[in-house]
């Protein structure tokens, strides 16, 4: 199955999400909820709630509505990182759309993330799952302290490709693996451990693919601004392996521009990454990621939805925004 095949198979569960996500943006505060649906609807490939519902249903999940609201919380919760993220990276585009803090200013992006929070915490509670509760409580701390961690690692060139992969685990697979996990918790909890193995690899391939495409695609695609990493100087897995080949004047250039976040070299630096061979050491990278995640799905029966998430895995590789 390819992507589209994927979210069909799922279409009736995404509508009741969407729905699900509307009624929990309703706020007496106005701008709350005009904020709100303004980041939700802007698009975007929606993998973390596609997981949610693609692992209950591979859990054995077929009946109420419990699943939908936990991919409900996930987008929700993802939505509030964005919007933060967002901020603190003083980003002007996001899915070819002006950023809220763009568009409303700093103050409004923090606090209307921190409502989506406080709302997805309300949700997990509707659920009465002690399992859940404790995923998602332990799991919003480690998000948290991922993007503290690439904070700190932000404009230093001597950052290793293991604090890289601390900072993905964090900031983005963590995320993925509570999205499975929560859903098999909610199934079949014999499977928590299969699934969140699954996830987290899966998060990690995609977020090494992300980082690939800063040096490989185009604004156009991918709705940011090319080269948006390197002007912010995160030291990303391709950045890091071309400074480890690459000539001791180029890995110099490389090592200035993540320090300095300047982007005077920045076509120079696209050229070496092109050129030197670190995509293709992070394109391995990735492959084993998302080899790894389908690996974790052996246990499981096989179904139609196993299938999807094998196929996810193979997707996240594939994928050019």
């Amino acid at each position: 199955m390819d992507f589209n095949a994927i979210l069909h198979l799922v279409r009736d569960d995404f509508a009741s999400v969407d729905a699900c996500i509307h009624e929990q943006l309703k706020s007496r505060v106005p701008l709350v909820s005009e904020v709100g649906r303004y980041i939700v609807q802007s698009g975007g490939k929606r993998l973390r709630p596609l997981v949610t519902l693609l692992a209950a249903r591979a859990c054995g999940y077929r009946d109420g509505n419990a699943h939908v609201v936990m991919a409900g919380v996930i987008e929700m919760l993802h939505t509030a990182t964005l919007l933060h993220d967002d901020v603190v990276d003083e980003s002007g585009l996001r899915r070819g759309r002006a950023t809220v803090n763009a568009h409303w200013g700093n103050s409004t992006a923090v606090l209307v993330g921190d409502y989506l929070v406080a709302r997805a915490f309300q949700m997990i509670a509707s659920l009465k799952s002690q399992d859940v509760f404790d995923i998602m409580s332990d799991s919003t701390c480690v998000i948290a302290e991922g993007e503290v961690l690439q904070l700190i690692n932000q404009h230093d060139p001597d950052t290793t490709e293991e604090r890289y992969l601390e900072v993905i685990h964090g900031k983005t697979a963590k995320m993925f693996e509570a999205a499975a996990e929560c859903a098999a918790a909610l199934s079949n909890p014999v499977h928590r451990e299969a699934m969140a193995t699954y996830a987290r690899h899966l998060g990690a391939a995609f977020q090494i693919i992300d980082d690939v495409l800063d040096y490989t695609s185009s604004a156009k695609v991918m709705g940011k601004n090319v080269g948006d990493d390197l002007a912010e100087g995160k030291p990303t897995l391709p950045l890091i392996q071309a400074m480890k080949i690459a000539a001791p004047a180029e890995a110099n250039m490389v090592r200035e521009a993540i320090r300095s976040g300047g982007l005077e070299h920045l076509q120079e630096i696209i050229q070496l990454v092109q050129d030197c061979g670190a995509l293709d050491y992070s394109l391995a990278r990735a492959k084993a990621e998302s080899d790894a995640a389908i690996a974790a799905l052996n246990t499981l029966e096989e179904s139609i939805w196993r299938d999807a998430l094998v196929d996810l895995a193979r997707e996240a590789l594939a994928r050019n925004h």
